[in-house]
């Protein structure tokens, strides 16, 4: 007799026969697209007007990236617009109606419907203005900007804003305040395409800038803003406002945070430029992320997802508490592809959470758990979701070298959870799961090929290709591969993927715009500049202070942010100032981007953990703590980077050797101190003793790194002298 429990959008199949279940599956639906609680289910001409939109954007991608290329400025305000268009499409601005929320009146509707008119208006206008330009003209007249373009282009984009707020329809119906918004997109883009790609781009900055430029970039930042808010939620979104409103208040401030000030006309006929909305964010959302979200989607479509949840099982599924370390291998092997942790948490969550609750596990701990493993995701190499791209554009080092020096960080951190996880499975006697409910390991290592397009990327990466055309033959291979698995991908599946990625790149996409936002504020005001100050202050009075302070700001600043807009935020205020006091620029990023990753978990403000307490059913706040104490490594392993570049993979073969094995002794008994336990329980003088222990081998110094061996040398005598080698609670149960 077989049973299912289903947790929405992905299954689990559990069976309580030997017979049956060792030839079925256990997880299923690991690859289902995840659908979120405000995008529209169209149906009929509308779905596929947007499904074709979706591919049409993922292959202008594939193709601009590898047949043809466009100009930089212009390649990037599209691949902005396409993600507005769709955004706006897809996402709606207010809940749907239901039954106790009714569809919007007539006249909402109506009103909405009128703003077409201006907004089909400023478009018009902006052809007119490029044909008189073409015509010879070296500029359009203010008075024709203001009140032909700006004037009503700004009215309509915040109208339908406002509009789109309070306007309710059934979740497979379109709201027409939203097609006026994708019209004032595709206006605002058009102006500034017109501009670049003209000699008045020179102009931006200045007081001669055609005083159109800020005005599109009022609207196409208004625009950002308002998508960043339907996809990523508000955090972001207030954050920005802050940055925006320290531009114009930044003056009347006292202190370091005073500086001279800049007009409304030469901030925005700036920020969006490639010193803000088209720099470094936007330089790799339009390149390695839409190229890795593309790649994530082909995996999807033939099921990979589902394979490497499986392939977690059967390796570790049979350890004690083996659900919860099942979902640390499935976590950080989905995690380092998809580059969000919530999102990630929910598609393996849904699974791992359900099984570590039947096994033992509270349910505070199992939603932990998978929020510390689906953050870990992020800083795992090859790929740490998107971050590390943005750390290559940003410092230059090339992304080789950055994916490894990324090992030992990423060892540690999962040994951390992984011994946590052990640790507290043996301090309450559970057990792993039985052999009859789980897949059969040589059933699934004959698929062992659909690791094939992971591996096919690692290894041109480090043949010297670049990024792009890796990335794009591990796309292609993972098609390939599908042909010989029992997900074969035809037309069908690829045209499917493609929908899937344009539909998945639309949060990235803002989340970095929008950050880009933010950067150019930095830029342009130079607050980054007087932060740095602040730093270098502290660091005369001690380095540990300015690192401290350092962390407390990178955390702060990702606080219910995206990994890849929250390591780009603080990769602009916290790393230059490090840089200044004489860290490397190396450390320095791995610093900030450890910080800006485990934001994540790190309470008040915790995405994946208050993800994971959605599906475990705990207290939000409850399961951030417990996240956080679970991931405790990673709050101390960036100090270790300072003083100890080795975990880096700076130094000879013998240091690197000595720091990662001593780190690891660091990290099981920093472990067994948060879970009191050893090879039994240890009581307060002990965990005191482990702590100490414990710092002493992470430092990675030569003498801390000999005294720390001597501390876990002796708790271990001490610890089996006590219980043997396990007590009957550590057994398997």
């Amino acid at each position: 007799m077989s049973h299912k429990i289903d947790q929405e959008p992905n299954g689990l199949k559990e069976d309580a026969s030997a017979d049956s279940s060792a030839t079925e599956l256990l997880a299923e639906g690991v690859d289902e697209e995840i659908v979120e609680s405000n995008r529209r289910l169209f149906t009929g001409w509308q779905f596929f007007l947007f499904a074709a939109l979706a591919i049409a954007y993922s292959s202008f991608h594939l193709i601009s990236l590898n047949v043809f290329p466009m100009e930089t400025w212009s390649f990037r305000i599209v691949h902005i617009t396409g993600a507005l268009v769709l955004g706006y499409g897809l996402f709606a601005g207010a809940r749907f109606a239901d039954d106790d929320h009714q569809a919007s009146s007539a006249a909402l509707k109506w009103a909405s419907y009128a703003l077409l008119v201006p907004a089909a208006y400023t478009l018009a206008q902006v052809f007119l203005m490029q044909q008189t330009l073409g015509g010879g003209a070296m500029r359009i007249d203010p008075s024709i900007e203001n009140w032909h373009f700006g004037y009503p282009l700004m009215a309509t984009t915040v109208g339908a804003i406002v509009l789109s707020w309070f306007y309710r329809q059934a979740r497979h119906r379109f709201n027409p305040a939203d097609l006026v918004l994708m019209i004032c997109a595709i206006s605002s883009a058009a102006y500034l395409l017109m501009v670049f790609n003209s000699p008045l781009r020179a102009s931006t900055g200045t007081s001669f800038a055609p005083i159109g430029i800020s005005w599109a970039a009022i609207a196409g930042s208004l625009l950002i803003l308002e998508l960043t808010r339907r996809v990523a939620g508000l955090a972001l979104v207030v954050i920005s406002a802050v940055f925006l409103t320290y531009v114009f208040a930044g003056p009347a401030l006292p202190g370091f945070l005073g500086y001279p000030g800049l007009s409304l006309q030469r901030f925005f006929s700036q920020v969006y430029t490639d010193t803000g909305i088209l720099g470094p964010t936007t330089a790799v959302s339009s390149t390695y992320i839409i190229l890795f979200i593309i790649f994530a989607a082909f995996l999807q479509a033939s099921k990979v997802g589902d394979y490497f949840v499986n392939f977690a099982f059967a390796v570790a599924g049979r350890a004690r508490g083996g659900p919860a370390k099942v979902a640390i291998f499935a976590s950080g092997l989905m995690g380092m592809i998809n580059g969000t942790s919530a999102g990630n948490v929910v598609s393996t969550g849904s699974l791992t959470i359900p099984l570590m609750k039947k096994v033992g596990y509270p349910a505070r701990s199992a939603g932990a758990i998978e929020a510390a493993a689906s953050t870990g995701g992020q800083i795992m190499p090859p790929i740490m979701g998107a971050g590390a791209f943005i750390m290559a554009e940003v410092t230059g080092i090339p992304y080789t070298e950055i994916a490894v020096a990324a090992l030992i960080p990423a060892i540690l951190y999962f040994a951390s959870i992984y011994f946590m996880v052990d640790f507290e499975a043996a301090r309450k006697g559970m057990r792993g799961m039985r052999k009859e409910e789980i897949p059969l390991f040589s059933k699934l290592v004959k698929q062992v090929y659909l690791f094939a397009p992971i591996i096919i990327l690692i290894v041109a990466l480090f043949m010297g290709y670049s990024v792009i055309r890796a990335g794009t033959l591990a796309t292609a291979s993972a098609a390939v591969v599908s042909w010989i698995s029992p997900n074969k991908m035809g037309v069908t599946a690829i045209l499917k993927a493609l929908q899937i990625a344009g539909t998945m790149a639309i949060q990235i996409i803002a989340v970095c715009a929008c950050a880009g936002l933010i950067v150019g504020v930095i830029s342009l005001t130079g607050v980054g500049a007087r932060f740095s100050s602040l730093l270098l202050g502290l660091a005369g009075v001690s380095q540990l202070l300015a690192l401290f302070f350092a962390m407390l700001i990178s955390i702060l600043l990702g606080m219910g942010m995206p990994t890849t807009a929250a390591y780009a935020v603080a990769a602009s205020v916290v790393a230059p100032g490090l840089i200044n006091i004489g860290i490397e620029p190396l450390i320095a990023h791995f610093f900030v981007f450890y910080f800006a990753v485990v934001s994540a978990i790190t309470p008040p403000v915790a995405l994946a953990s208050y993800a994971a307490a959605g599906i475990s059913g705990d207290n939000p706040m409850g399961t951030s703590v417990a996240s956080f104490k679970i991931g405790l490594a990673a709050f101390i392993v960036p100090f270790m980077f300072f003083y100890s570049p080795a975990m880096l993979m700076e130094g000879s073969a013998l240091q690197i050797t000595r720091v990662a094995i001593t780190a690891v002794l660091g990290i099981v008994l920093l472990s067994g101190m948060v879970q009191k336990w050893f090879f039994g329980p240890v009581n307060t003088l002990q965990r005191v003793i482990m702590l100490v222990g414990a710092l002493f081998m992470i430092y990675g110094g030569i003498y801390t790194d000999v005294a720390g061996l001597a501390i876990g040398a002796t708790l271990f005598i001490m610890q089996r002298k006590q219980h043997g080698n396990g007590t009957k609670t550590a057994q398997t149960g």
